[in-house]
């Protein structure tokens, strides 16, 4: 049923972190989580059995791409999103506002919606608010998310003010047509890194009423600093008894960072890009198996890590498969950057009962800070 599913277990008296249970019909979401992203139904080179494995209970799929590819009919004619996927746990669907900004070139954006042109054929496409959420229905994911604009980093306060002004009048359209009673519905706050913006759109959302509450517009090109400002900002403006999503961010250090805002979920593809480009997360830092000194190496990835891929693979034998481009490599490396992810989470949510979170922070923050890792690969 609809409604707001979430409980805090415990918080942090030296933080705004938080413990939580999100609750679905398909199981319980331990919250600070991170979940990875299955744009077109899967995280990319692993099954679902292995992520159930490794703990994950909610990963995200895409409806721009689903929408163009399947189509949601053919999902539903074979028993909805889940049983297409064959995945038991929970689904959350993008509504394809963030597919609006980074296909900017082939789109068009009214106040109506959005016309856009398909990247696979070019044929013309409308995506209004209401038809992301019929859309959304049809998959029958466990939540669903308001259709928003997501203006770029760095572009002119008119075009901040406008995508705002959409973005709440697009959510309350979305509110309009929700009937689904088993899918929730969350909406999305803008306002980029301006803190007078995203403080009149968040408290329009609120108004208005979701089951959940999103971060949306940030990790879009703009300095750390202004990020880590405008993570902390608008988490607070968020109500405490909801759920609070931060949306496409990041490296081990931002998680931690998010989580000590009040931050309950997030998810990223760092985890899995990277990993098909060679980098391994590890306790020591990034680990770019490229590199000519691991051709010998008979060590594990990361020693401390006891997955499956640690448990059995060398660092050579990993880089002679990433030079042959051999397609195992990616299944590895991605394998060990998720459980990498899961026990980050795990760690976190322990520092928080311990009070111990800023020391964590500042840990992956020396081995993952500025030039760690490329900004894009």
């Amino acid at each position: 049923m609809t409604g707001n599913r979430f409980r805090v277990l415990y918080e942090d008296p030296s933080s705004s972190a938080r413990i939580g249970i999100y609750e679905t019909d398909r199981g319980p979401v331990e919250t600070p989580c991170f979940a990875p992203v299955g744009t077109y139904g899967a995280v990319k080179a692993v099954p679902h059995e292995t992520l159930e494995a490794m703990g994950f209970r909610l990963i995200l799929a895409n409806t721009y791409h689903l929408y163009l590819r399947p189509g949601p009919e053919k999902i539903q004619a074979l028993g909805g999103l889940h049983r297409f996927m064959a995945w038991p746990r929970a689904i959350l669907t993008d509504s394809g506002g963030y597919q609006v900004f980074s296909l900017a070139r082939l789109r068009k954006v009214t106040d109506e919606g959005v016309i856009f042109q398909s990247h696979l054929d070019g044929t013309t496409h409308v995506l209004t608010p209401e038809r992301a959420i019929e859309i959304q229905a049809v998959l029958g994911s466990d939540i669903a998310m308001a259709l928003d604009e997501c203006p770029p980093y760095g572009c002119a306060r008119s075009d901040r003010e406008q995508a705002v002004r959409r973005t709440v009048a697009w959510a309350r359209r979305c509110k309009a047509v929700h009937r689904r009673p088993d899918q929730s519905l969350w909406g999305i706050t803008q306002g980029g890194t301006d803190s007078q913006l995203r403080r009149v759109c968040t408290e329009q959302i609120l108004e208005i009423g979701f089951d959940g509450y999103a971060i949306g517009g940030l990790a879009v090109g703009e300095p750390k600093a202004e990020m880590y400002a405008a993570i902390a900002d608008a988490a607070a403006r968020l109500p405490r008894d909801h759920i609070r999503y931060l949306m496409g961010v990041g490296l081990p250090q931002d998680v931690v960072y998010a989580v000590m805002q009040g931050v309950d979920l997030m998810d990223c593809v760092v985890p899995t890009r990277h990993a098909r480009n060679g980098y391994l997360f590890t306790r020591e830092g990034p680990l770019h198996i490229k590199n000519s000194r691991y051709q010998t190496d008979p060590d594990p990835p990361d020693p401390t890590c006891d997955c499956p891929t640690c448990q059995r693979y060398s660092r050579a034998y990993l880089r002679h498969l990433f030079m042959v481009r051999e397609v195992l490599f990616t299944v590895l490396n991605t394998i060990h950057n998720l459980y990498f992810y899961c026990r980050l989470l795990h760690e976190i949510r322990t520092a928080i009962r311990e009070g111990s979170l800023p020391s964590v922070y500042r840990f992956y923050q020396d081995r993952y800070g500025p030039d760690a890792l490329p900004a894009e690969t």
